[in-house]
């Protein structure tokens, strides 16, 4: 073991690369196309290739990071972790797990007192959909077609982005309904406030039409993630709270990527003051340092299964070395004021700096985000609000966003783009001078997005 283990960290370039493209089947890609940048070391908001690159993270890997790389604190509690107790079945109770759920538990809103561990965001939402099912015994659940919930059979399912297609026709009674998207309003919207509106009375409607007696929930992103960081107009999350307490309908909130101070609160349905039925969450709990999911479920639900087993279980919930890590974590986010910092950073910088951005640069048509969850909407034309690259673009019609975001790399930056987005999800951790240099890159790399504008 000792010589495998030298022999990984001695490991260069090339050999990793090698074994790579050899070995590992990398997911949603092709796997002939590709060719994965290895990474040597990260600390902090910064990760280095073997060249001795240093990238700026502006998308903390899957938006998961919150915490930065290679956290002193949070490594050491791992490692004291492996030490004590590597491993135990869920059927056991033990500490970490015991604590970590507490800890969960104390800073989720209202009375969602309990957590079922999971190993991820996916899994999280499968449970939540499960508990919601048994507990209102119905068995149609409502998903938006601006998001994405997950890779798993039923998760993807509940899916709306293009990624569900290939896995069609999918675990049945998923009903599909637009959320609200103020830029992009499906419901012709000139104002927030009608935009809410709107979109609740559609939403209801959705409701009348399926049969309310039939839907056992209504799962959304409180903040949509990947599909555009869409920050809900106000009063919209109060409404669907509101039509589900009238109907006995579960309003699960998804929390994947929006949760653990990503939207500058602990989870992001604080901002609104709303308290829904379930919670899941993963990414931010523990920053990916080892897997780790779950649902936070409230006393009403609970209850259900006091007496009634619940149908459902993992080998790995709870896992020791994950739970100790979100111990960990949010023991530091505490002590360092994590939450706050990214809060500050969303209305002190991000914010501001981005808008400056748009001033700027003709390809910027909104700018929109919470915390340290921001997008940037590029399009060729600010009038017409034409995306500067079509939905779901792939190859040629692409080009515009893969020469942005080339640009943003060979500069030291790495950002997260999707279709004709850029996103601003730097660790949680990250300095205001930090971010300031990352949206310095960004004020260059869209001189390449203003040449495809009408403008450029």
């Amino acid at each position: 073991m000792t010589d495998t283990l030298t022999g990984l960290a001695g490991a260069s370039e090339e050999q990793v690369r090698r074994d790579d493209r050899a070995h590992v089947f990398h997911s949603w890609s092709a796997q002939g196309l590709i060719d994965p940048l290895p990474i040597a070391s990260a600390e902090g908001s910064y990760f280095t290739d073997y060249n001795g690159n240093r990238y700026l993270d502006f998308s903390s890997q899957l938006v998961n990071v919150n915490i930065g790389y290679q956290h002193p604190k949070l490594v050491a509690a791992i490692q004291e972790q492996a030490a004590r107790l590597t491993t135990v079945s869920p059927a056991f109770a033990n500490d970490a797990r015991s604590e970590a759920a507490r800890l969960i538990a104390e800073i989720a809103p209202g009375d969602l007192n309990m957590v079922f561990f999971t190993n991820g965001g996916a899994e999280a939402n499968e449970n939540a959909l499960r508990m919601a099912r048994l507990h209102t015994g119905r068995h149609k659940v409502l998903a938006a077609y601006r998001s994405y919930h997950g890779a798993t059979a039923g998760a993807i399912a509940l899916t709306g982005d293009p990624r569900r297609w290939p896995s069609e026709p999918g675990m049945p009674g998923v009903v599909r309904y637009w959320g609200p998207y103020p830029y992009r309003s499906a419901f012709h919207a000139t104002s927030e406030a009608e935009e809410s509106e709107r979109a609740l009375q559609h939403l209801r409607d959705v409701i009348m039409v399926e049969g309310p007696q039939t839907v056992a929930a209504v799962i959304l992103e409180t903040v949509v993630g990947t599909n555009g960081i869409l920050v809900p107009p106000p009063g919209y999350l109060q409404g669907v709270r509101e039509i589900c307490d009238e109907f006995g309908i579960v309003m699960i909130a998804d929390e994947v990527m929006a949760g653990f101070g990503r939207c500058g609160e602990w989870f992001a349905v604080d901002h609104w003051g709303v308290t829904p039925d379930l919670i899941t969450f993963a990414k931010g709990v523990n920053s990916g340092y080892v897997p780790l999911g779950g649902v936070v479920i409230s006393d009403r639900i609970a209850a259900t299964f006091s007496e009634r087993p619940y149908p459902g279980g993992l080998t790995y919930s709870g896992h020791p070395l994950a739970c100790a890590s979100a111990v960990a974590s949010i023991e530091i986010f505490r002590e360092e004021g994590i939450v706050e910092h990214a809060r500050a950073l969303g209305e002190e910088v991000i914010g501001p700096e981005l808008r400056a951005l748009a001033e700027r640069h003709p390809s910027v048509g909104d700018v929109r985000g919470l915390g340290v969850f921001w997008a940037l909407e590029l399009v060729r034309d600010r009038d017409t609000r034409e995306p500067l690259v079509p939905f779901n673009a792939a190859g040629a019609d692409a080009a515009p966003m893969n020469e942005f975001a080339a640009a943003c790399k060979q500069r030291g930056l790495w950002p997260f783009t999707h279709f004709n987005r850029t996103h601003v999800v730097p660790p949680c951790t990250t300095t205001a001078d930090e971010v300031r240099e990352g949206i310095a890159i960004l004020d260059e790399a869209l001189a390449v997005a203003d040449r495809h504008t009408t403008a450029g």
